[in-house]
């Protein structure tokens, strides 16, 4: 299953058709935008195999500019890829989805190519594919917050950022030390 109606938290284990459906969504965002990709990445939760996640994929697109995103916006919305603009400093948002049912399938994050942004996401996504017991630590957390929080994507959201900023720190040196 891929989608989740926006705004609302509910946790699936690990689904094989969330690494092959990112693969196939990364194909597509490399054909229309290959004069301005340095690379694009599956990211988030359902990059990590050994966690639960929201059945919305994430990606990340990274690119030199932010602003050479701009010329493509029209391509990717023929392509279903509707643009939502700089939803955090520094990224450019594009979602797909059911909007007519108030689903999203996919977020895909714009953010300049290594980057503070891009290190981060794949930065977190390899240190928790690589060490599971901290990827359990953050499992629990979620699942905790998601049994707390079903219908408040917002407040699930806050409750893990002390937690994230922990292991983003960790996977930062871990990184380093690569």
């Amino acid at each position: 299953m891929i989608g989740l109606k926006r705004g609302t938290v509910k946790l699936m284990s690990h689904q094989e058709e969330w690494d092959k459906n990112a693969k196939n969504v990364i194909e597509i965002l490399f054909e229309i935008l290959k004069d301005i990709t340095v690379d694009i990445q599956h990211i988030g939760s359902t990059a990590i195999t050994s966690i639960h996640a929201k059945p919305i994929i994430d990606i990340v697109v990274g690119v030199c500019d932010l602003n050479d995103i701009l010329p493509y916006v029209e391509s990717l919305k023929h392509h279903d890829f509707i643009y939502h603009g700089e939803d955090v400093v520094g990224q450019m948002l594009f979602v797909m989805g059911d909007f007519e049912k108030d689903i999203r399938t996919h977020h895909i994050h714009v953010v300049k190519w290594n980057g503070t942004d891009w290190n981060n996401y794949v930065n977190f996504r390899d240190y928790l594919n690589v060490y599971p017991e901290k990827a359990m630590v953050y499992d629990n957390c979620k699942q905790k917050l998601a049994m707390q929080f079903p219908n408040d994507r917002k407040n699930y959201t806050a409750g893990k950022k002390e937690l994230i900023t922990q292991l983003l720190k960790e996977a930062s040196r871990w990184r380093a030390e690569q």
